[in-house]
């Protein structure tokens, strides 16, 4: 059984039973079933009437879905309200993705060899999907990896985060009450011998995963030859200032993008980069602002900054900011727990550069400032690091901008925005090893077809 509590009062909220391999067994034999009988696919119009019917319903629970979101995962409702609206968008350009998902025709008399025939392409399903997702987004993750596998016709088998199950099986019930047949999507909370023991199953077309780079690799590694993957994982986002930076506008930005869901974004704000001459003072406003936000219940609405998922990543932040200021960071605000289960909005200045907070994703709220001699020396600093997701620069130089997009190692770089920028539409990916192939609902649904070449002799 799976234990659910709010992660700020560690109140029960719910519990789950865990699913059995038998019960995966049998799911994966029926996906599997479906997939091959393509006289039991559903047809477009009846998978597009389920997602449309489906964000209908979304909209009516709005606010039940929100403070479920909250409640669980510690998300606040100001930016709860926004993940409900973004799953609900999200549901939507599913269907609407339908229709850009065609095939084309492939000319054949472009030699002779080819002459007198017709070919063209079309989009097929690529098979039983296992989505497995985490906890920082319960909802609009799910609608990420589940959304797109209903749009292409994919059976698909969710299994949840622990911390955070309801959101998922809040969403599958939507799927089926807007009349989804139950084997096309199953919700499946398991132990992690059980669901390594799934995901790596032969019968597994597709694997979707979002969570660490240990888990993800690991499990990529095993899969069954043939599997397709994605996966998401995480980075240390670097922000790139220069001196004609309008700060006005950017210390917001950066605070937002630092702290939003206590820093538990894996292209949260982490690593700024200034002008030696300038650090200490953006730091000290990146600190005046962040020291004044509200941390608490998720579930209150004056609450700015939420607790960290278990109380354990309250001590591992409390140990990565501990080591950033013995190696001689200056604290500028925060640095401490609140209670068992928060950590205090942090901004370091000039840690380390060898430590945790400037090589690895720290996954909680604080943020390290570097002061650097030369844009050059900022961008190498950048790069170091083994992850490359989202980055920012700060400019109002054009010929900086440019530079910056150029030599930032990142597979989206925001020009004066935060680094965890994101809509729903555009791709989403991690380089090297903050993750493998392309998020985003129609970049999902891309990589959950294959196509199929015909050709006629004419």
């Amino acid at each position: 059984m799976l234990t659910v509590c709010n992660p700020f009062s560690l109140e029960t909220i719910d519990e789950v039973p865990l699913g059995t391999w038998d019960q995966a067994d049998s799911w994966l034999n029926a996906a599997d079933r479906l997939h091959r009988d393509r006289s039991s696919w559903l047809p477009a119009h009846q998978r597009i009437a389920v997602l449309h019917k489906s964000a209908a319903l979304m909209r009516d629970r709005f606010d039940e879905l929100a403070f479920q979101i909250a409640n669980e995962g510690g998300k606040p409702l100001i930016d709860a309200r926004i993940e409900v609206d973004r799953a609900i968008d999200g549901v939507e350009l599913a269907a609407k993705e339908l229709s850009h998902l065609t095939g084309a025709e492939i000319p054949m008399d472009l030699t002779a060899a080819g002459a007198g025939r017709m070919a063209f392409t079309s989009k097929e399903p690529i098979g039983p999907v296992v989505a497995v997702s985490a906890f920082n987004h319960p909802l609009n993750l799910i609608v990420h990896q589940v959304a797109p596998a209903i749009a292409t016709g994919c059976p698909v088998i969710i299994k949840p985060a622990d911390d955070t199950p309801l959101s998922a099986q809040s969403f599958v019930n939507i799927l089926y009450e807007a009349g989804l047949p139950p084997e096309w999507c199953q919700y499946f909370p398991c132990d992690i011998p059980t669901a390594e023991q799934l995901v790596t199953d032969p019968r597994v077309a597709f694997f979707s995963f979002i969570g660490s780079a240990r888990v993800g690799w690991m499990l990529r590694s095993k899969l069954a030859p043939g599997t397709r993957a994605a996966l998401e994982h995480g980075g240390a986002a670097p922000v790139i200032i220069d001196e004609t930076a309008n700060l006005d506008s950017m210390i917001p930005l950066l605070v937002k993008g630092g702290f939003y869901h206590a820093g538990q974004v894996c292209v949260s704000v982490q690593r700024v980069f200034a002008p030696q001459a300038m650090a200490g003072d953006i730091a000290g406003k990146i600190a005046d602002q962040a020291g004044k936000l509200i941390v608490g219940n998720a579930t209150s609405e004056e609450t700015e900054v939420g607790p960290l998922i278990r109380p354990g990543e309250v001590t591992r932040v409390s140990e990565w900011v501990n080591e950033a200021k013995d190696s001689g960071g200056t604290i500028l605000c925060g640095g401490k727990t609140i209670g068992e289960t928060a950590y205090a909005p942090t901004v370091i200045l000039n840690p380390g550069p060898d430590i945790r907070i400037s090589t690895a994703e720290i996954f909680g709220p604080a943020v390290a400032v570097y002061g650097y001699d030369t844009l050059d020396q900022a961008i190498a600093r950048a790069n170091s690091l083994p992850f490359a997701f989202q980055a920012a620069g700060f400019t109002q130089r054009l010929d900086t901008a440019t530079k910056l997009i150029r030599s930032l190692d990142a597979t989206a770089v925001m020009i004066n925005d935060h680094t965890a920028f994101r809509v729903d539409w555009m791709p989403f990916a991690g380089r090297r090893q903050s993750g493998y192939g392309t998020g985003g609902i129609g970049h999902t649904m891309h990589d959950m077809t294959q196509d199929k070449m015909a050709i006629i002799k004419l």
